[in-house]
């Protein structure tokens, strides 16, 4: 059976395989009050994840051999509560599409190397505020086409077969299910202490897209309101 840390800490697991930056890392979160588990790369970090629960994973882009991008792909593929674990990314480079592939492959935020240790604190904890909010209309299920979305729940159903999504990706589909066929702007999407660009939102509504359109370059039911933001339109 797996452990599982006090209900007054939340568990992160740190994955770096720079020692002094995991330990700056563990040092950082522990005086923020997480509880902290770390790996030196991802082989350690899949015996962690196999054996404990997390409620985040901090993952380093750049690691000797399986490098942060597949680990975290890994994890998407992996079912139930392992597979939605909240992910930040961090990276050294430059380019914008690192950030973006990082993102395309399930992460929930991302963080540039070197970072000043409170925005890491607080990008930590605007993810986990996410994946703990409550959606206002219960938990009734929205009608999707061959998809049903279960707000309260977080979870999507497509021909009777649950899809895998991230804690981001529920969180935004919560967040338009609140207001069914009407637009919600994109400044209502955008988590400003995250990603003020808003880039994390376009990619987190294309694999939502994937996953729930019969054809996803011609949306039905998760639609682009031009000039406002997007809006879901069930059933």
């Amino acid at each position: 059976m797996k452990s599982r840390p006090p209900s007054h800490a939340r568990h992160l697991l740190v994955v770096d395989d720079d020692d002094r930056i995991r330990e700056l890392l563990k040092t950082f979160l522990t005086r923020s009050g997480f509880r902290v588990t770390a790996a030196s790369g991802a082989e350690p970090a899949r015996r962690l994840i196999d054996a404990l629960d997390f409620d985040l994973a901090v993952l380093d882009v750049m690691m000797p051999g399986e490098d942060g991008l597949s680990l975290v792909a890994w994890l998407r593929s992996r079912p139930g509560r392992p597979g939605r674990l909240p992910v930040l990314m961090l990276t050294a480079r430059n380019e914008p599409g690192d950030r973006i592939e990082g993102l395309r492959r399930g992460a929930d935020d991302y963080l540039a190397k070197p970072f000043e240790p409170e925005e890491l604190v607080l990008r930590v904890e605007a993810i986990l505020r996410r994946a703990a909010e409550e959606p206002a209309n219960g938990g009734s299920g929205l009608s999707l086409g061959p998809c049903v979305f279960d707000p309260g729940r977080g979870e999507l159903v497509r021909d009777g077969r649950p899809i895998r999504l991230t804690e981001a990706e529920v969180s935004l589909l919560r967040r338009l299910a609140r207001s069914p066929h009407e637009p919600v702007e994109r400044r209502d999407l955008i988590q400003a202490d995250v990603d003020p660009s808003g880039r994390a939102i376009d990619i987190q509504v294309t694999r939502l897209r994937r996953k729930i359109e019969t054809d996803p370059r011609s949306p039905r039911y998760l639609q682009t309101v031009r000039g406002i933001g997007y809006l879901l339109a069930p059933d």
